[in-house]
């Protein structure tokens, strides 16, 4: 299949300094986000005990513990905003992304020892549930830094039950050995109780010499016996049971090394657990990505700062998405799908690090002259028509037979609406798309350049419930909405203003309640919020985009559940015809 994949069609343009010069303010609107969102993130990484106070314990904090255990370079967070329940301390309290360890890729994550030495509190089993469902996606390693004291005591009412609690990263875990994903656990500090489940539910436990896990901790065993209250009495003989407890925890190496076997290996320092993790890692089955690649890896023939220039920070400017996709792929090539159909998206299969992947876009701007052809108006780029829905659903499938993994780049404002279109089956289609994408147990990724929208917004490739989205990355100009502030405030409050106008009232109040429901929508839609709510798993630089693009091509095709011969694709064939 040389002939197919080592030289695609080259797309895109070089930007001239016109426009370089005309964007210069757009790009500093951008990168000003950017800004925002990394100070906030460099807050997040300081909260709780200092660095030094933890070094000076003999510990390492959870920071430290990743810059050694990860391979140089690799790094790509994930979650790093996010906090859905804001909680005072602003972190889930957990810590994870997708890396390389020993030149394999793999999901880490880790509780943050610097607070509450890596309590469980609000928020972090549903950030957990992200990362395992990303390891199930990607079927890659998931590798644990345990060190976790438990629940946080005075808010466990708003975690610890439920069908998404605290508990459920310990199913997830089973659910994830049983497919044959292993979990790898480095096993740091005191773990009682729900630390001690999140310590033995890996595969492989790694244990630090002062490390220990158990059913129930110090406070917990020395408290078993309720009384119906407290006095002095009952304190002393508290006192005395905690203090012995703490010359003698339970589940100490000496229990969990020596009599259950429970951990594998034990280490004196800190980082021959992570030396241990690596060892481990070598083990694992894992494909040389040579072995998938159709080329060899080229990079962009355009520079990654043109993103700058390209993307518009006003969501009302239009682009190439062409010129963007140029920005990010290998060697700015691509074989497009029907090229002639479903003019408001862009289907083909570009390269990546070599390896060949799907990509499906949004188009913006004023599309082609009588489209769509079931109507007598005209076509906009963003929105999705029945030629877009037939087409992406077309590719998706033929993704899924080839074993191809796809990225979403996503800017909609929705789907054609009106009778016209619902005669035009825009309804039955963008559930068909749906339909598709379930169907193909394809490994997929979301980039919201700008604008997620209505349907379209879970149809594309998004979030929401579907088990191919392994991640959701935006970007410093993304808005998440079921429709914009002012389209919304008109669907809300058009029928009232038309009763107010015919009683006779006056029309201000009404406004003013538009005005507010706008501006909350545009506050409730920010990349910082969307990142901290979980309707992203991260806001990436515009200039991280292609790495991401790598990781997650590296991720998916280390070792997939089924693969395709190239020989016997059909796609290539297809797009050539």
């Amino acid at each position: 299949m040389r002939p197919y994949f080592e030289r695609m069609p080259e797309f895109g343009k070089a930007l001239k300094e016109s426009r370089l010069a005309r964007t210069r303010e757009s790009r500093q609107g951008l990168e000003s986000v950017e800004a925002e969102l990394a100070a906030l993130r460099d807050a997040r990484r300081e909260v709780g005990l200092p660095t030094a106070e933890i070094n000076k314990r003999g510990g390492l904090t959870i920071w430290q513990r990743l810059g050694y255990l990860i391979d140089p370079g690799t790094w790509h967070p994930l979650h790093s905003l996010y906090d859905p329940e804001e909680n005072v301390e602003g972190t889930t309290n957990v810590v994870d992304g997708l890396a390389k360890i020993a030149g394999r890729w793999a999901v880490v994550i880790g509780f943050d020892n610097k607070v509450m030495a890596g309590a469980w509190i609000p928020g972090q089993s549903e950030n957990i549930l992200k990362v395992t469902d990303l390891a199930k996606r990607l079927r890659v390693p998931l590798v644990w830094l345990v060190n976790c004291s438990g629940v946080k005591m005075p808010e466990q009412e708003k975690f610890y039950g439920g069908r998404r609690g605290s508990g459920t990263p310990f199913y997830r875990h089973a659910e994830l050995e049983q497919l044959g994903i292993p979990i790898l656990a480095g096993v740091y500090g005191t773990n009682p109780a729900g630390g001690g489940y999140q310590a033995i539910s890996p595969t492989i436990l790694i244990a630090h010499k002062d490390a220990n896990i158990a059913v129930g901790g110090v406070g917990i065993v020395s408290g078993m016996a309720p009384k119906g209250g407290f006095d002095a009495a009952v304190l002393e003989e508290l006192i005395a049971k905690t203090r012995t407890m703490r010359e003698r925890p339970p589940g100490s190496v000496a229990t969990h090394f020596e009599h259950t076997g429970f951990f594998t290996r034990v280490y004196e320092e800190e980082i021959g657990v992570l030396e241990g993790i690596k060892d481990y890692m070598k083990m694992l089955p894992a494909y040389d990505p040579a072995f998938f690649r159709v080329a060899e890896p080229a990079e962009p023939r355009f520079p990654a700062t043109d993103l700058y220039h390209l993307l518009p920070f006003d969501q009302g400017e239009t682009y190439s998405v062409e010129d963007v996709l140029a920005r990010l792929v290998d060697g700015s090539e691509t074989m497009e799908f029907r090229p002639g159909y479903g003019p408001e998206v862009f289907t083909g299969l570009v390269k990546i690090d070599g390896l060949l992947v799907g990509v499906i876009a949004n188009r913006q701007g004023v599309l082609p002259r009588g489209y769509p052809e079931y109507a007598d108006y005209p076509g906009i780029g963003g929105k999705l028509y029945r030629q877009g829905l037939i087409k992406m659903s077309e590719f998706v499938t033929h993704c899924g037979r080839d074993r191809v993994p796809i990225v979403w780049l996503q800017d909609t404002t929705g789907i054609d609406v009106g009778d016209v279109a619902e005669r035009a089956e825009l309804l039955g289609l963008g559930q068909s798309l749906v339909y598709s994408i379930q169907a193909t147990d394809l490994p997929m990724m979301l980039v919201v350049l700008r604008k997620g929208s209505a349907a379209a917004h879970y149809i594309m490739g998004g979030p929401t419930a579907n088990r191919q989205n392994a991640f959701t990355l935006g970007t410093a100009a993304t808005e998440i909405y079921v429709m914009h502030g002012e389209t919304a405030a008109v669907a809300s409050y058009a029928r009232r203003a038309v009763k107010d106008k015919d009683a006779g009232k006056p029309l201000q109040p009404i406004a003013d309640k538009m005005n507010e429901m706008a501006k909350r929508y545009y506050d409730t839609s920010r990349p910082a919020w969307c990142a901290k709510h979980g309707l992203v798993d991260e806001i990436v630089d515009l200039g991280s985009l292609r790495s991401y693009l790598t990781a997650f091509a590296g991720a998916a095709y280390q070792n997939p559940g089924s693969l395709c011969p190239r020989h016997q694709m059909l796609l290539p064939r297809l797009i050539r015809g």
